[in-house]
């Protein structure tokens, strides 16, 4: 096996407004929305610590704060809970802390899309590669998304995305690849379109919100050109390293949930009840009385 950097790095992109879910989201970021539980910030960071990450960034906007205050100690909460022996809930609480000096944030003063939001985040890249997770997507399995991107990149090194088949009238909706080789697990990528018309797509393999990225693509995101929507898109900058460095898009196993979309995000909360052994039943039982 050759040798790679080690994948220490993650970046989170979470500065976006959430409409879709006003008013919830008014004074709360969307990313504090909770599926059953646990915010959705709270999947993707114990996604990537499963995966080896150490270091977190969240690329934040205006009224995110609670984003960095969640992963902090909650030292008055803890304090209540050791007075009243509720051992149990401060060890719902563990996952919520991460190791002090860890997690850094830095703010996108402007919404200028996905790839400007990565580029925000330049400092803290360095010349290291690194993992970026969204938030939105949450994918249920066994083995963690970003842990099965990692098993890859071991091997191939360069940049691994997570792809799935997707019908091909919503290739308009998603970065499509071009692909390759294929043995079924493995694509190797040829080209990326980002959100290309159903009759124009080159295939259905569709990118999720999980990559892993060479600190190469920076220099091509700090040209800060506009693509589709006229903002900076991470797609095209990827395309760029087509060639120049390993790619390959990796059909992960597990179950994407959407969770910036209202029903993937209502669904995200039945089929992760279900997974609860301390919940399955009840959530069975009401359930039969709606369908």
């Amino acid at each position: 096996m050759s040798q790679h950097v080690p994948l220490r790095k993650a970046v989170f992109p979470v500065a976006g407004l959430g409409t879709r879910f006003l008013p919830a989201t008014k004074v709360m970021p969307k990313e504090m929305l909770p599926v059953v539980d646990k915010p959705l910030i709270q999947y993707a960071i114990d996604e990537a610590r499963a995966a080896g990450i150490e270091e977190f960034c969240l690329v934040t906007g205006r009224g995110k704060d609670s984003l960095i205050d969640y992963f902090d100690t909650a030292y008055e909460l803890e304090d209540t809970l050791k007075k009243r022996d509720k051992a149990e809930c401060l060890d719902i609480l563990k996952p919520s802390v991460v190791e002090p000096g860890s997690l850094v944030a830095v703010r996108q003063q402007v919404p200028l899309g996905l790839g400007h939001a990565i580029w925000c985040a330049r400092d803290f890249v360095g010349n290291d590669p690194f993992a970026v997770l969204l938030p939105d997507d949450i994918v249920q399995s066994s083995v963690g998304c970003l842990q099965q991107l990692v098993a890859v990149y071991n091997q191939t090194g360069g940049n691994v995305l997570a792809v799935s088949e997707i019908p091909r009238e919503h290739t308009n909706r998603y970065g499509i690849l071009d692909i390759g080789a294929d043995d079924g697990h493995l694509v190797e990528v040829k080209g990326l379109v980002e959100k290309p018309d159903p009759k124009e797509a080159p295939s259905c393999l569709s990118i999720i919100g999980r990559y892993i990225l060479t600190a190469d693509i920076m220099s091509h995101l700090a040209k800060l050109e506009r693509g589709t929507g006229g903002e900076v898109q991470l797609t095209d900058a990827m395309a760029k390293l087509i060639g120049k460095v390993p790619f390959h898009g990796v059909r992960y196993k597990g179950r994407r949930y959407d969770c910036g979309d209202k029903v993937g995000f209502l669904e995200a909360q039945i089929a992760f009840a279900l997974d609860r052994a301390d919940l399955a039943d009840g959530v069975r039982q009401f359930l039969k009385q709606y369908i």
